[in-house]
């Protein structure tokens, strides 16, 4: 991302941009969880919009030069919640919802101040202001992607009934062609989790490609694909472009 665009101004409000977007984003989970009982978030101190507390300063590199990485760590837990499943999904949706409420905040703010207002301020704060509604979509669009270790997968996982239909309410034609699906029917949530594993590696193949796929330019990109068409399109209605 940043070596698309060498302009100086660019690269510094990205990084500005991202240290915003992530420590709100970890503070939320870790926020959430607290009012969902979990106490670890308030003993490791937490519960602090301090971006030392929580960014992984690899990961925000890492985003800000090629879109993605590892943004930090809440330290939640659904056996610590009075109730496991939605404690923890609400915990857990706060991370991505937060950053989409920070990007709405600022896509009015664009909104308000026009178009002529914004091309007439400094270069640095034109593209804060843009930032902050692009990054902040594209970590929306990206967490909520059902992958492991993405918050889009432990939603889903919490989302999931623990017992689904019965075998005999499951077509036979189900049962005897379309195995995996016959048993993720009945358990879904169960299942779901068995294939955690299975869904980590398949994220990592869809990196893989991506990384691979600028560097021998390939024709496709499925990652690329999942993420990008959704936070422009997100990005430019919140912006009115």
């Amino acid at each position: 991302m940043l070596f698309g665009n060498p302009d100086p101004n660019f690269i510094i409000a990205n990084l500005i941009v991202l240290l915003v977007a992530m420590t709100l984003h970890e503070f939320a989970h870790n926020y959430v969880g607290h009012l969902m009982g979990d106490p670890v978030p308030k003993q490791q101190g937490r519960l602090t919009l301090n971006p030392f507390v929580h960014i992984n300063w690899l990961g925000w590199l890492m985003f800000a030069v090629i879109g993605f990485g590892i943004l930090g760590s809440a330290p939640i837990s659904p056996t610590r919640m009075r109730n496991p499943r939605w404690g923890y999904f609400y915990a857990v949706a706060a991370g991505p919802f937060s950053n989409l409420a920070l990007a709405v905040l600022f896509g009015l703010i664009i909104r308000i101040l026009g178009v002529e207002t914004l091309l007439a301020l400094p270069a640095l704060v034109f593209w804060i202001l843009w930032g902050m509604v692009f990054w902040n979509v594209l970590l929306f669009v990206f967490n909520l992607l059902p992958f492991f270790p993405l918050d889009g997968w432990h939603m889903l996982l919490s989302i999931l009934p623990g017992d689904g239909l019965q075998r005999h309410q499951v077509p036979v034609f189900v049962q005897e062609n379309v195995r995996p699906l016959s048993r993720f029917l009945q358990e879904p949530a169960f299942q779901w989790q068995r294939w955690q594993q299975l869904s980590y590696y398949v994220f990592l193949a869809l990196i893989f490609i991506s990384i691979a796929g600028s560097i021998v330019r390939l024709p496709f990109d499925p990652l690329g694909t999942l993420i990008s068409q959704p936070t422009f399109s997100l990005t430019s209605m919140l912006i009115g472009g």
